[in-house]
């Protein structure tokens, strides 16, 4: 089941350090249509300084890094998500830190 995290700072903190993180704010898509996956995804963005698109088989158990996908973040406050690889969290960390001190 694919599933749209919300993250904050310290999520991303503790995946990128091996750690499973509990999500506060997780959103899954109605059906499998790329419309609401993107509306799972957009929905997602509104709670946390990033999106991890994670692949679960148990919506109520931590997330893996290993589960997820991809990382999404609004770079520009536009709502336009940019799309990182899973081996781009420092990155992802380091943008959202970008933009957070803005």
């Amino acid at each position: 089941m694919r599933m749209y995290v919300a993250l904050t700072v310290d999520d991303l903190t503790a995946l990128m350090a091996g750690a499973a993180v509990v999500p506060s704010t997780a959103f899954t898509a109605e059906s499998e249509d790329e419309e609401d996956e993107l509306a799972a995804l957009e929905e997602a963005s509104e709670h946390g300084a990033a999106v991890g698109a994670a692949e679960v088989s148990d919506p109520d158990l931590p997330v893996a890094l290993s589960q997820i996908a991809s990382f999404h973040v609004d770079l520009d406050g536009t709502g336009d998500l940019a799309w990182y690889a899973t081996q781009e969290i420092d990155a992802v960390l380091r943008e959202v830190r970008r933009t957070a001190s803005m």
